[in-house]
């Protein structure tokens, strides 16, 4: 009886154990598969997979017809990791091997590749290649090494290389870092997402497993007003006339007239945004917004027109030209022309034909110091156009009236001691030739957004310079530069009147002690001169050719290739009498 009953108890106590043994596991169960569930099967996705940045793509660059000046490309970064590749491939000669692959067909370091594994060995990351092209991509991937991953990189590209070099700009390992790339990169920014995806054993990205976790947002594309094409004609010429009479930079404008649209700015010498290692830093940006210098004789046209509206002068106002002008000038001092000769007689018109420093100064007695200095700053000078080219761009040097001396109060009419850029200069001449109203200079049309909608659109105003008839009038004296003056048979072109003046101005030497014997030379035009419509201003500098003959070579090609692309009718009337002599 006794032994029953202890059997009995030692049977309770084992069922005991039993139940106790299994409400633990049970219990441990539920918390594994209830209680933990969520946070276990988040830890187990987390040591089997990775997250990655899935790129959005940086927006274009489009000229004013839709050719490509910019966009991305798909590029790749080749990693691996360092822990999975040393448990797999265990001995150097085993790792080196499968890295001698990789290097084979990416054309890197094998000495590198082994260095960045064993770098950090127990790191699960670390980069091999960096921003390799699709193809190579694709060889690395039929090699099949274990622990050997990727991840997207897009890369700039820049189809034209070196057209519009210098108004694209270029992207840096910091961003981007000059021209338009800089100027519009909140339109042109992407903003990138993040995806997951699972992977083997080996460290090999599973296929099919990858979840996007934050879509990328594309960027926006900007619309330039260039014109690819003239773009390139106009650098191809400027280029070439500049290696011809030695100039070390030179620069060219085309802008239209109605609404004041940039059709083409370059400059020599030039980037191309593909390789910008070799460039010199002053040809990273763009020396027509960037680099003011004294125009010279171009300016004549401007202040005989504030001359002409203020109702001081008329085109064919008479004066007398003496040798040299002295005139409240210190003792010593005077202004001379760039030719000799005596008493002379001419009208305003006759002054611009000739590009007489002496004439304009004597016109120029006619309006004091302060009125003259808001004339031109009515017309810009000495304030940065509204492209608002970023750091770039400059404002050129318009000193306050009350600061002149009596020299600069009467050089300031003919381009010196004041300064101004190339763009700056062209829209100058749009003033002139859109009837006296100035249309702000334009380089960007607007940001094209993926959605159909569109930003940064110009909102700038037409301004009232001067008036239609002292416009006018000047736009006809200017043609008589081209019909007689010095230099007329080199600015001509057939079938069409074009307005033009030419420049030649010394350049000031560093040290202050007043010029050197090196010049810059440019000339700017209008055409067709009775239907004004399109500005071309060339500019050439600092060489010792001393005559704007060696800029109207360019000039007039530049022109030319303008009113033929554009399809100008010719002219059907001569250009209207205007007398420059008495």
């Amino acid at each position: 009886m006794k032994k029953s009953r202890s059997t009995a108890r030692r049977l309770t106590l084992t069922m005991i154990t039993i139940f106790g043994v299994v409400g633990v596991f049970t219990g441990r169960l539920v918390d594994l598969q209830v209680v933990q569930s969520a946070a276990l099967t988040k830890l187990a996705i987390e040591n089997r997979s990775s997250t990655v940045t899935t790129y959005g793509t940086r927006g274009a660059i489009v000229d004013t017809n839709g050719a490509v000046l910019a966009d991305s490309v798909d590029r790749f970064d080749i990693t691996a990791s360092p822990k999975v590749m040393l448990s797999v491939y265990k001995t150097p000669a085993l790792l080196t091997s499968a890295l001698t692959k990789i290097s084979a067909v990416t054309g890197s370091s094998t000495t590198d590749l082994v260095a960045a594994i064993n770098q950090n060995p127990k790191s699960d990351f670390a980069y091999l290649v960096k921003s390799v092209t699709l193809d190579v991509f694709d060889a690395v991937q039929k090699l099949k090494i274990s622990g050997v991953a990727w991840e997207p990189h897009p890369a700039r590209s820049y189809p034209n290389g070196a057209i519009a070099g210098n108004l694209l700009g270029f992207i840096g390992t910091d961003g981007p870092q000059a021209g338009i790339e800089l100027m519009n990169n909140s339109c042109l920014a992407s903003t990138n997402g993040q995806s997951t995806y699972e992977k083997s054993r080996d460290g090999t990205r599973i296929p099919g497993s990858t979840v996007k976790q934050t879509d990328p947002k594309n960027g926006g594309t900007v619309k330039l007003t260039i014109d690819h094409d003239l773009q390139y004609d106009v650098q191809q010429a400027i280029i070439a006339q500049a290696k011809k009479i030695g100039a070390p930079w030179a620069t060219a404008v085309v802008e239209r007239v109605k609404d004041g649209h940039l059709l083409a700015v370059a400059d020599y010498p030039t980037v191309d945004p593909n390789n910008v290692s070799g460039a010199k830093r002053t040809a990273l940006g763009s020396l027509a917004f960037s680099t003011p210098y004294e125009p010279g004789s171009t300016f004549k046209a401007m202040s005989a027109a504030s001359l002409i509206d203020a109702g001081k002068i008329t085109p064919t106002t008479r004066i007398v030209v003496p040798p040299v002008y002295t005139k409240g000038l210190p003792a010593g001092q005077y202004i001379k022309d760039s030719f000799v000769h005596g008493t002379l007689h001419y009208t305003t018109a006759g002054v611009l034909e000739n590009s007489s420093n002496i004439g304009i100064s004597v016109l120029s007695e006619q309006m004091g110091a302060q009125e003259r200095h808001d004339y031109m700053a009515k017309f810009g000078v000495g304030s940065k156009t509204a492209v608002d080219f970023g750091a770039e761009q400059s404002a050129g040097y318009l000193s306050p009236a009350n600061t002149w001396d009596p020299i600069t109060n009467r050089t300031v009419e003919f381009g010196q001691g004041v300064s101004a850029t190339s763009v700056q200069v062209a829209q100058i001449f749009e003033t002139l030739a859109n009837h006296g109203v100035r249309e702000p200079s334009t380089l960007v049309e607007g940001c094209y957004h993926s959605d159909g909608t569109v930003t940064d659109k110009p909102t700038t105003k037409p301004v009232r310079v001067i008036s239609q008839q002292a416009a006018d009038e000047t736009v006809k004296m200017l043609e008589t530069v081209v019909t007689g003056g010095p230099i007329s048979d080199l600015l001509k072109i057939p079938g069409y009147r074009v307005a033009a003046k030419t420049g030649t101005a010394q350049v000031a030497s560093t040290n202050g002690s007043g010029y050197t014997n090196k010049y810059i030379i440019s000339v700017a035009g209008i055409a067709p001169a009775e239907d004004p419509q399109y500005v071309v201003v060339v500019t050439f500098g600092p060489s010792t050719m001393g005559s704007s003959a060696f800029a109207a070579p360019a000039f007039k090609k530049v022109m030319t290739e303008v009113l033929t692309r554009y399809r100008v009718e010719p002219s059907t009337k001569r250009a209207p009498f205007v007398q420059t002599m008495w």
